[in-house]
Parts: C-alpha cells; structure tokens; sequence
C-alpha cells in the first residue's frame, strides 16, 4: 500500500493525539493518588508558629507559651518529640494521639533566671504528620531583678559578705610588690571589726574601716611583697578572717600569686648570652602498671645556652614525685636530669601527673613535664 503524503500527516496526527490523550490521563491519576495518600495521613496545622512575650520581669520566674494545632488529617496526629534550641526552653506536649479534627498543644517554657536582655529561641517538632518537622520560635526581654546585697557579695565568711573569697595576686616579680584589693559588707546587726590571723610575712592585709556598722561595706587591701616569698610558680596561703577576736577556722580567706622572674629587661644581647633549657623529652608514658607500685623515669635536659642555667623550683602534682638533680646550677653546655617517681598507691585508670620546672630560662622559664599511662584494676578472686 502506498502512502501519500496527506495520510501521513494524518497517522502522525493520531498518533500524537493518543499520546498526549495517554499522559494527561496518567497525570490525572498520579495526582488523584497522591491526594488520596494525603487525605490519609495525618496533618498538623499551627494556629501560628511564633510568639513574642514582650517585656518580661526576671523576678517573676518562668515563662510559658501554649502553640494550639489542630490535626487537619484523616488519620491520628502523633507528636514523636520536641527539641529545643537551649536548655532555657522547656518544651512539653499532647502525649496522646490527636484524632483527626482534634486539638493539641506544645507548651514551650522559658526561664529568665540570671538571663537578662533579648532572648529569640526556637523548639522542633517531630511528629507522623504530613509535614513531619514543624519549627516553633519564641522572642522577648527580660527585664533584670533589682540586684541584692547577695548578688554583690556572694561570698559569706562568718557575718560577713564578700565579692570574692579569692585574693588572686595572678603574677608577681620576684622583686616587685602588688596591691590587691577585694570588698566586704557586714550583715549582722552589730559592729564588726576585722582582724586577721595566719598571716604569712610576705603578705600585708589591712581593713578600711577596721570596724564595720551593720550592713556597712568596706575594703579589704592585701600587698604582696614577692621579695619575702622562698618559693618559685604558683604559691597558695590561706589566712584567717577575724570578728571581734573570734577566732574560727572555717572563716578563711585565699590569697594566691604566681612568683616569677622579669626579664622583659632583659636587651637583646643579654637574651642571646641568657641559658636556655632543652629536654629531650617531655611526656613519658609508662604504658600499664599494677597498683600498689612505682615507676622512675629520668627527664634529661641541657642548657643549650650560653650561661648559668639555674633550677628555682621543681614541683609535682599529687601521686607523682620529682627528684631534683644534684646540680642546682647547670653550666652551658650541660645536662642533667630529673627523676620522677609515680606511685599507683590505690589508683585505677589512665593517669596523668605533671612536674612543672621553674629556671632562669628567658623564654621557657616554665616547663611543664607529663607522666602518663593506665593502673590496672585487681583481678576479682
């Protein structure tokens, strides 16, 4: 049979007319099925996903906002979990499932305590709904508590307050002396006149006034002459808070500094001929021991410099023992060691323990040693 080229056109024609006739009805019913799927999932449906709670008093404590959702499917609406952003938000929801047309809620809680300012946080929601992961937010300020004397003062020693119950020097030169100061309060309803006991010599402390009426603030100034201190790094007294010649151990002050060298003095030829300490190395790892033993270790250095190196001080952390060499002063050139002995003593698991070497070392005046490894726990008979 032979074709024209009218006929042609005309089978092409049909041909394509039953094509597009097939994919508009594959459309239809693709998208009849995905809304049958729909209608028989469960939806959730917020009557709103944000909240502002405005201003807010710290005082008045926490906060909390119910979001409502409505469950605009055709099967029961589970809420899996909620999420939030930080631990300020306390979320809490409808445990049970929600019919469909049923109502539920997210309560998201926001505590204000010691939070002052603008807050802006958000909560997730997981649930079986159509759209599974739904985000909440909450916004406002918190308006601050009119601060109280605990506030300032929060530390107490006996009947008095203070801002602090660390007198922290931080560094001092061995030839320098610092002042520091802190603030007292007296909260009882008499006269207090402050004292002090157990006193080390480098240490002067004076309190202005002496004598405190209720409820009266003062200072308290401590200067630390460096000079007097026999000891090297960090050096830690205690001293002991006097009222009205009462003695009692319990009301002790803490005063701490970290003595070391100055050498920002120091010109730049005085630095190059300065000592300079080198270790071979520094961590030791003595793998796994028992307890109730001990293990040495010999921590050999060298002053690559061109001086006197001289070892201030060598201290150790608990359960680990260093043995300063018999050479206090180390020529150019030398070397020597440091032992350290770790007992196990009781101990279990991994271990680590420190030996901090104190020189005259301008750059590495203080360097630290590790002794590491694992006590193994007795076998149960």
């Amino acid at each position: 049979m032979l074709y024209t080229t009218g006929n042609k056109i005309k089978i092409l024609y049909q041909t394509m007319k039953h094509f597009i006739s097939s994919l508009i009805l594959t459309l239809i019913l693709s998208a009849a099925f995905h809304l049958n799927a729909q209608q028989k999932m469960a939806s959730i449906s917020f009557e709103g996903q944000t909240h502002d709670f405005g201003n807010i008093q710290e005082e008045a404590g926490i906060a909390s906002y119910d979001f409502v959702f409505t469950n605009t499917g055709s099967q029961p609406l589970i809420i899996n979990r909620v999420t939030a952003s930080c631990g300020c938000t306390t979320p809490s929801w409808t445990k049970q499932p929600v019919p469909p047309g049923g109502k539920g809620y997210i309560k998201i809680a926001y505590n204000p305590k010691n939070r002052p300012n603008k807050f802006n946080k958000s909560a997730t929601v997981y649930s079986n709904a159509d759209k599974n992961v739904v985000s909440l937010r909450i916004s406002g300020n918190v308006i601050p508590r009119p601060r109280t004397i605990e506030d300032d003062f929060p530390f107490k020693i006996g009947d008095l307050r203070f801002n602090t119950n660390h007198m922290a020097f931080v560094k001092v030169y061995k030839d320098q002396k610092k002042t520091v100061s802190l603030q007292v309060v007296n909260m009882s309803d008499k006269n207090q006149t402050i004292t002090f006991d157990m006193v080390p010599k480098h240490l002067k402390l004076t309190a202005s006034p002496q004598t405190l009426m209720p409820k009266q603030k003062g200072t308290i100034q401590g200067i630390y002459d460096a000079n007097l201190v026999n000891d090297w790094g960090f050096v830690v007294s205690r001293v002991m808070i006097v009222e009205n010649d009462n003695k009692d151990r319990k009301n002790l002050l803490t005063i701490s500094a970290t003595i070391t060298e100055d050498f920002g003095s120091l010109s730049k030829v005085e630095l190059a001929a300065a000592p300079k300490i080198e270790f071979a190395e520094k961590v030791f790892n003595f793998g796994k021991m028992k307890q109730r033993t001990s293990v040495e270790h010999d921590f050999v250095f060298t002053n690559t410099g061109k001086s006197d190196l001289m070892i201030r001080e060598i201290k150790s952390s608990c359960g680990c023992t260093a043995v300063s060499p018999k050479e206090k002063i180390i020529k150019a050139g030398q070397s020597s060691s440091i032992k350290a002995i770790f007992s196990s003593g009781t101990r279990v698991g991994r271990q680590n323990k420190s030996i901090t070497v104190i020189t005259n070392d301008p750059k590495f005046s203080t360097v630290v040693l590790r002794v590491t490894g694992e006590v193994e726990a007795p076998k149960a008979n």
